[in-house]
């Protein structure tokens, strides 16, 4: 039987920490190779990050939309916290700003009318984040 050693597991360690952040990219670049890069790295990115454009999940009776894309996706990037969160970054894809992009809330196919952290789902509801432009 051949033991692993403390090196062997921090080279591992560390190679998924590189592939990790490669896919995040340093100069703000979010690419599909990234999300599929990510997605198949240990701790990566959720299941649910097939497209960059579109993240959607089921609601839960009592759960904010929020708290259910921050379980669906660990990676989400916000800023603000609880009911005046707004979220930046869904599966690895940062809203680029210059580009005049948003990540836009809907509820079973209607935009939403009150913030992620505020907004409670039931059971059943569909809730899609996109990517839009103002």
């Amino acid at each position: 039987m051949q033991r692993t050693t403390i090196p062997s597991l921090k080279l591992l360690a560390a190679a998924a920490a590189v592939a990790v952040l490669a896919a995040c990219g340093s100069g703000g670049e979010n690419t599909d190779e990234a999300v599929d890069a990510a997605s198949s790295a240990p701790g990566g990115l959720a299941p649910a990050c097939v497209e960059r454009e579109d993240f959607t999940y089921s609601g839960e009776d009592g759960e904010t939309a929020l708290d259910l894309l921050l379980e669906n996706d660990p990676t989400a990037e916000t800023t603000g916290e609880g009911e005046t969160a707004f979220v930046t970054g869904i599966c690895g894809y940062t809203a680029d700003e210059a580009e005049k992009e948003f990540w836009a809330l809907y509820v079973d196919g209607e935009q939403a009318t009150e913030g992620a952290g505020a907004l409670e789902t039931e059971d059943g509801q569909e809730i899609t984040w996109k990517l839009e432009t103002f």
